[in-house]
């Protein structure tokens, strides 16, 4: 008996689905489990390759990424829908006709539908959103075109959104992520990677992205963004003034390469004594000695120590 009808007999109470770094993944296998698990409502194929990429691999054959059949995907949301809660996918050819399915499908109002491209072969029909939606990844280790028109038409009925993973998503501003209706997101990725030197990227904007959700954010990843040192000092200030003065929720904050200062890093320290992450690796402007990785409250803290002792301008 196949693993997947193994699965949809034993566990029909299954609600998370996680299939990543699996190779064969197709189509019937996952409106198989959909169908057969009535409370299944999330999905993480990060990784993933369907049978003709896990074949092409086997053979030699390049494949351009991980590789999930976007009809696989679709067929499955098909079937879960409005209950949809999480959803990981890794960036890759694949995505972009992943995304525009979902448009079509579940994301876009009634009569806009024909704006975007269907895939082809099938007739969708435009529904509500995912207004259960709490958890969606893009992210992927290359550059991915993500347009802030897609995320919003996506996530427009995603109130609930409290995770959103878009490390490579170059083309994302903050004025987009700022006009998305989740108001209590924990977790903000967008990390870029080995794209900053082939990208224009913004000097300003950050701001936006704090003050919106410094009350709630737990973890914020920035890492390799191009944020001004003037823009990033505004955006963590946001940390400083949480509402009733109560403490901030950040715990995580990781500002890879990016250009901010250490009067920045040291009032965003104080004004968080929950953090027990801060990543200031390649960080130009600050001194060499401080430019790593901190973990836990003990290294969070002798960080602040030194650079309230150390001079300010960079070695």
């Amino acid at each position: 008996m196949e693993v997947s009808a193994l699965v949809s007999e034993s566990c029909p109470r299954l609600t998370f689905l996680k299939l990543s770094d699996c190779h064969g993944v197709t189509p019937d296998t996952l409106t198989m489990l959909a169908r057969a698990c009535p409370q299944l409502h999330s999905l993480d194929v990060q990784h993933s390759m369907g049978p003709e990429a896990a074949q092409a691999k086997v053979t030699g054959t390049p494949v351009l990424g991980p590789q999930v059949e976007s009809t696989a995907v679709v067929s499955f949301l098909e079937e879960v829908g409005p209950r949809m809660r999480k959803l990981w996918l890794t960036y890759s050819p694949q995505t972009a006709a992943i995304l525009g399915a979902l448009l079509v499908a579940w994301a876009l109002p009634p009569g806009a539908a024909a704006a975007v491209p269907k895939p082809s072969g099938r007739v969708v029909t435009p529904g509500p959103g995912f207004p259960s939606l709490q958890e969606l990844c893009l992210a992927g280790s290359t550059c991915s075109f993500v347009s802030d028109e897609a995320l919003s038409r996506l996530l427009r009925g995603s109130p609930n959104l409290r995770l959103l993973d878009l490390r490579g998503c170059a083309r994302i501003t903050p004025a987009g992520l700022h006009d998305l209706p989740c108001q209590e997101l924990r977790q903000l990725h967008l990390g870029l990677y080995g794209t900053s030197d082939r990208l224009t990227l913004a000097k300003e904007g950050s701001p936006l992205l704090t003050w919106k959700w410094c009350h709630t954010l737990r973890e914020l990843d920035l890492s390799g963004q191009g944020f001004s040192e003037k823009d990033l000092e505004q955006a963590l200030a946001a940390f400083s003034g949480t509402p009733g003065g109560s403490h901030p929720a950040l715990c995580s904050l990781n500002l890879r390469g990016t250009r901010v200062t250490a009067s920045t890093v040291s009032s965003v320290i104080s004004s968080c004594p929950g953090l027990l992450y801060l990543n200031l690796e390649s960080c130009r402007c600050l001194p060499r000695g401080l430019k790593r990785a901190y973990r836990g409250p003990e290294e969070v803290q002798w960080c602040l120590e030194q650079l309230l002792t150390c001079p300010a301008s960079p070695s």
